[in-house]
């Protein structure tokens, strides 16, 4: 599904030509085909979209808060309404199989909408301490950059609460997988949100995103991305002082406690690294197994790696599509080598691409045994389907090993929940899920460490984009 307006921008209430004429074309990863031509923005055409918002935020804070919720609402019908076309484009621009691109890229986007609203609705906006007013207020202009993984799950996390605190912005989606960014920007359009409280400019990092993150006009950055732009992003936004919020790298740990259902843990495991294709930043990618249990747990992941279908995103009985670009390829091929080299057992996949598919950038599913905790394939976030099993001696092994990386997004833990409870307070991680949970759209998702700062999700992320102001002596 191409939108209609892939080499325009969305800037204060129109479609609008670029003032750069750089275009890039969109590949569809499992063909290595282009199937459409992108515009590139440049800084000035930033600048046109954030003086855009600047001029728009002073009418749009004051809109009352029902009235930005009825907007988001309108934003959920369109969006509802358009669904298929969203699934079809997340599906052709990252190669998502179109099973997963309908039940989970696209519900993201819609359970987040929803999400929003409903914490929206149930925030308390101003209340009294004292004789003091307490406010909730948007920040002001925000600079939304997003990635290729999750593209609508992000769009929507950001977007929304934006919009229901009161604030104006500009989005930059990635553009490696931009078609539902564009579609996402139709979808305001035809709701009805006012010139200049939206706006979509397409870019890359170092021309776009770094001249949004620097822009005196621009109150707040909301990052999504690697840690290693996301420090570029906060080193361009410190000398204007403003706001940063950022979710960025994982390697996430997954505990089966030795009273876990051995199996059962280890392929939840297995599906929860390989879902997505492995492009997950919080996929539990370092499985810690009991070491008299590492042998069998070696074979049930063997087992639930065989159960992966690796093929053509159309397919609906398809399970795993490609990466999403040769660059991602060449890098995991890189890291599976480096665990190869470093002595670690594989236990099935490996470098190239899986048997009968010669184009595309599908890789093989891949699990290595016998891992320990100072190997690449331990440390290094490799962002594609591969899992690396460490056997531990006691669970305070476990944990220590398991809090040892610069990462802190989420974590896992598979086992009895009384048991689990003490060991999910001593994991280092913004999220602890315990035995493989459903989604939560209102817990706080975010990371420690180098997994970046502030939180998403309904009501946290809301929060995100407010500031609090008090009025001291309103009730004197």
């Amino acid at each position: 599904m191409i939108p209609r307006h892939m080499q325009q921008f969305y800037i204060d209430g129109e479609w609008v030509d670029p003032l750069s004429s750089a275009r890039l074309g969109v590949e569809n990863p499992a063909t290595e085909e282009i199937v459409a031509e992108l515009a590139l923005g440049n800084a000035a055409d930033a600048d046109r979209a954030i003086l855009a918002a600047r001029a728009a935020f002073g009418a749009w804070t004051v809109v009352p808060v029902a009235e930005r919720i009825a907007l988001v609402k309108r934003i959920l019908d369109v969006y509802n309404s358009r669904y298929e076309d969203f699934a079809q484009a997340m599906s052709l621009e990252m190669g998502a199989p179109i099973t997963w691109a309908r039940e989970a890229q696209a519900w993201a986007g819609q359970v987040h909408i929803e999400s929003t609203i409903r914490a929206a609705e149930k925030m308390q906006w101003e209340s009294m301490r004292g004789t003091t007013r307490i406010v909730l207020e948007g920040i002001g202009v925000c600079a939304l950059i997003t990635p290729w993984n999750w593209p609508m799950n992000q769009i929507a996390c950001k977007v929304a609460p934006a919009l229901v605190a009161g604030c104006t912005m500009v989005l930059k989606p990635s553009e490696i997988a931009p078609l539902s960014g564009v579609l996402f920007a139709e979808v305001c359009h035809e709701a009805g949100v006012p010139k200049g409280v939206f706006n979509l400019v397409n870019g890359t990092g170092p021309e776009v995103g770094a001249r949004m993150s620097a822009h005196p006009e621009v109150d707040m950055v909301s990052f999504t991305g690697s840690t290693r732009a996301g420090t570029a992003v906060a080193a361009a936004a410190a000398p204007t002082v403003k706001r940063v919020a950022q979710e960025l790298g994982g390697k996430s740990p997954n505990i089966i406690l030795p009273s876990a259902d051995l199996e059962a843990a280890v392929r939840g495991g297995v599906e929860g690294c390989f879902g997505n294709t492995g492009q997950s930043c919080d996929a539990p990618t370092r499985m810690f197994v009991p070491r008299a249990a590492h042998d069998r747990a070696l074979g049930y992941a063997r087992q639930a790696a065989d159960a992966v279908v690796v093929g053509d995103p159309r397919d609906s009985a398809t399970t795993m599509g490609p990466l999403v670009s040769k660059l991602q390829f060449d890098k995991v091929q890189r890291l599976i080598q480096a665990g190869i080299d470093e002595g670690a057992t594989l236990v099935c996949g490996g470098t190239g691409r899986p048997a009968g598919l010669n184009r595309g950038w599908f890789v093989r599913p891949t699990i290595f045994g016998n891992v320990t905790n100072d190997m690449t394939v331990a440390r290094e976030e490799i962002f594609g389907p591969v899992l690396a099993i460490l056997p531990y001696d006691s669970l305070d092994h476990a944990v220590e090993m398991a809090n040892d990386t610069p990462y802190g997004l989420a974590a896992y833990i598979a086992g009895p929940v009384e048991e689990a409870h003490p060991v999910a307070r001593r994991l280092r991680a913004g999220t602890v899920n315990l035995n493989y949970p459903a989604w939560d759209t209102f817990a706080p998702f975010g990371g420690y460490k180098q997994s970046g700062n502030g939180r998403e999700y309904a009501d946290w992320g809301i929060h995100d984009f407010c500031e609090v102001k008090g009025i001291v002596g309103w009730g004197a």
